[in-house]
């Protein structure tokens, strides 16, 4: 049997497949079975932030293996102090308590607890966006706004509103005495690569501080420099939880949830068997310390305006606008945008959707000047 067919005989049929098999990854590039090769513009939505085969990450995750794979956290381990220390020293001011998981919905599962639990449950309601993504188990399901993903599973987890992105108005009038939190990202990924309005985020805090709400920030996707600054939020406003997870371990599964001073959490009430691994903190430390040293960052910032202008400049009637923070960024079209994710497939070039209409970029962030002018030509080349 080939690889396809013994996945889909034996996997659940729940992904949208490409009909191609991935076998290895070098930095920005990915190989399929027959040996040809993509730059990797897709970074496994966002995990691959630092490419593929990084050895310093290699190299802490097979001493930390040979040390001490795992490790509950009813016992101290030096691996899960260590990174705890590191990750709470890049956050914003204050944020100076941390919570492991394994996964981007998991921490916003972990925030929307938290919350709950800090404000009381007379206080259940939370507010998000239209078009904000946060995940799929339960509860941040619910917290999800696309119908699709949400009616197979009704009825939902109860009290979760949503708003239009960056309508202050809206959010003034959906507060009310029973709004535990608000819930958002700085940018929407699967929404569209739509950018946060840094009046809106700034008046949003506000109303937070004013109705005693917490305002937990999801930077699942947008965290560790991609936006141009390690978290995009720095760029905006300091929220009471953040929420992150994808490129925290270079590729390792992970997740975390950082809090303030004013959020509290019974004993027993939240836990994970594999949250703060000494494995996955060994490859989080590596790879955080990996994007310091080679300031990848600035570098997204930099490519990310490279990347931008050199699109806007593309003279095409199916592009309808392009828009995006350092190297996540989002072409929407006139037209459905699938089509043309297969045409940059054949020419070696793996992108993603944000939405019918929108080719969503999200390529590694050591990505060179060279290969973002080769994916711009074929950009063009398909796009024309």
């Amino acid at each position: 049997m080939t690889i396809q067919s013994l996945e889909d005989t034996h996997e659940l049929d729940v992904y949208p497949r490409r009909d191609v098999v991935l076998v290895r990854g070098n930095g920005s590039t990915v190989y399929d079975e027959n040996g040809k090769a993509y730059i990797d513009c897709a970074s496994n939505i966002g995990v691959s932030l630092i490419g593929h085969g990084n050895r310093s990450v290699a190299k802490a995750l097979y001493n930390q293996y040979l040390r001490l794979s795992n490790c509950y956290s009813i016992f101290y381990n030096d691996a899960r102090a260590r990174f705890a220390q590191k990750l709470v020293s890049i956050a914003p001011k204050g944020l100076d308590r941390v919570f492991f998981c394994n996964s981007g919905t998991e921490a916003v599962e972990a925030a929307i607890k938290f919350a709950r639990a800090t404000t009381g449950k007379d206080r259940y309601q939370m507010i998000c966006a239209i078009r904000g993504f946060h995940g799929k188990t339960m509860g941040s399901l619910a917290a999800t706004w696309d119908p699709k993903y949400r009616e197979p599973f009704l009825p939902m987890l109860q009290g979760f509103t949503h708003i239009p992105f960056n309508n202050i108005e809206k959010l003034r009038e959906s507060i009310n005495e029973h709004t535990s939190a608000v819930l958002l990202e700085v940018v929407q990924g699967e929404g569209g690569i739509r950018v946060g309005d840094k009046t809106f985020f700034s008046e949003a805090r506000k109303l937070c501080d004013d109705h005693n709400i917490l305002l937990i920030i999801d930077e699942v996707q947008t965290g560790f420099g991609r936006t141009g600054t390690m978290f995009a939020c720095e760029q905006y406003v300091t929220p009471d939880i953040l929420c992150v997870a994808k490129a925290i371990a270079g590729g390792v599964p992970m997740g975390a949830v950082l809090c303030n001073e004013k959020i509290h959490v019974p004993k027993r009430s939240h836990t994970s068997t594999f949250g703060g691994n000494p494995l996955a903190c060994a490859a989080a430390l590596a790879t955080i310390e990996f994007i310091e040293n080679e300031q990848l960052p600035a570098k997204a910032a930099t490519l990310g305006r490279y990347l931008r202008e050199k699109l806007e400049a593309i003279s095409s009637p199916r592009i309808k606008e392009v828009r995006g923070l350092g190297l996540m960024i989002g072409i929407e079209l006139h037209e459905k945008a699938d089509p043309y994710v297969k045409s940059l497939m054949e020419k070696g070039i793996i992108v993603l959707l944000a939405g019918p209409n929108v080719i969503r970029l999200l390529p590694p962030l050591i990505i060179t000047k060279k290969e973002i002018d080769i994916i711009i030509q074929s950009l063009r080349e398909v796009l024309c």
